[in-house]
């Protein structure tokens, strides 16, 4: 698609249009198919190569843009996803805000609660959108197992225990870089983290944490924290970067547990099982298939649509970036293991 083409396209479709900051796998296996599914007409992929710009968006059908500033000034773009390293989210968040330009951030957005009010304060002002993308909260077992909760299935909620971990691989791989932001949790700790926030009050505040880095790969590679709210939920999350794969939840209550077995990366054919423990009872609940990625692009699309929408999302993204940092802290105060 030549770039001199974006602006008919777009009107006469009445979708809004994105383009993609980065050709991240995440972006090029998950987000490109999602995006063709959900209500936004792809416009664009960049990349500071344009090789590898022509590439990816060969595949997508949509026009490929050498630099990532060219695409904010393209016509016909209303929002942005941003798969970038996370050390380049906020800069590029700001500069897409600032360009008027609606916001999707991969997960961890940013690593400071200071910075995400900021970017949140610049989206208002702009009345744009800026949502954190922890995909796993638009498949259909997360409600399931919230209305499980809140109907008293396993009583009065007691505690959360949630874990996300995968095995190791190329130690040169950006997970393992730390000046562009990697390490267990930033990259899988905030899962089980996010998760946690489902279930906690408001008043979630940070109880312990620890991290164990690798001074080979100057990077955490595993780590805990303990979380915990004003009625007494506690919260204990896992995670590691050289680990058995594990990418689950227990909710434990008053009257029963509810395990949520494959929480967090289900492929779109997938089928997973919530078990539900009662007493001498187990009851097994299977959850529909989903693509919790076209989920997240309709979520979105919805944000840049509605600007009722867009609060929820803004609060989300701070509070959990407070958390993450206060989790951090915490465990660098703590001392390195």
């Amino acid at each position: 698609m030549e770039i001199d083409n974006l602006t008919p396209v777009l009107e006469s479709e009445q979708r809004a249009g994105i383009g993609i900051i980065g050709c991240a796998d995440i972006a090029v296996r998950r987000a490109l198919p999602a995006i063709h599914r959900s209500p936004f007409r792809l416009m664009a992929v960049a990349s500071r190569s344009r090789e590898k710009a022509e590439g990816v968006a060969a595949g997508a059908g949509c026009a490929a843009v050498e630099g990532y500033e060219r695409l904010l000034d393209l016509p016909g773009i209303d929002a942005v996803y941003i798969p970038l390293p996370n050390s380049e989210h906020a800069v590029w968040a700001r500069r897409a805000l600032e360009a008027g330009k609606h916001v999707l951030l991969e997960k961890p957005a940013v690593p400071a609660e200071e910075t995400a009010r900021d970017l949140v304060a610049l989206a208002e002002k702009n009345e744009l959108a800026l949502m954190e993308n922890f995909a796993f909260l638009r498949h259909p077992q997360h409600a399931r197992a919230q209305a499980l909760v809140a109907d008293g299935a396993i009583g009065q909620l007691r505690s959360y225990t949630g874990s996300f971990g995968i095995p190791p691989t190329d130690p040169r791989g950006i997970k393992y870089q730390a000046d562009l932001g990697g390490g267990a949790l930033w990259e899988v700790g905030c899962y089980p983290v996010r998760a946690a926030q489902e279930y906690l009050g408001a008043t979630a505040r940070v109880l312990g944490a620890g991290l164990k880095f690798d001074p080979a790969l100057g990077v955490d590679v595993a780590g805990a924290a303990l979380l915990g709210d004003d009625d007494g939920v506690t919260a204990h999350c896992s995670f590691g970067l050289s680990h058995g794969y594990r990418s689950a939840y227990e909710l434990w209550g008053s009257e029963g547990r509810l395990v949520l077995e494959w929480a967090f990366t289900p492929s779109a054919g997938a089928r997973p099982v919530l078990r539900l423990h009662q007493k001498d009872r187990e009851t097994q609940i299977l959850a529909p298939a989903s693509d919790q990625f076209l989920g997240v692009f309709t979520t979105f699309h919805d944000a840049v649509r509605d600007p009722a929408a867009r609060a929820e999302h803004h609060g989300d993204l701070v509070r959990q970036a407070g958390l993450m940092a206060r989790i951090r802290a915490h465990a660098l105060a703590e001392g390195p293991r």
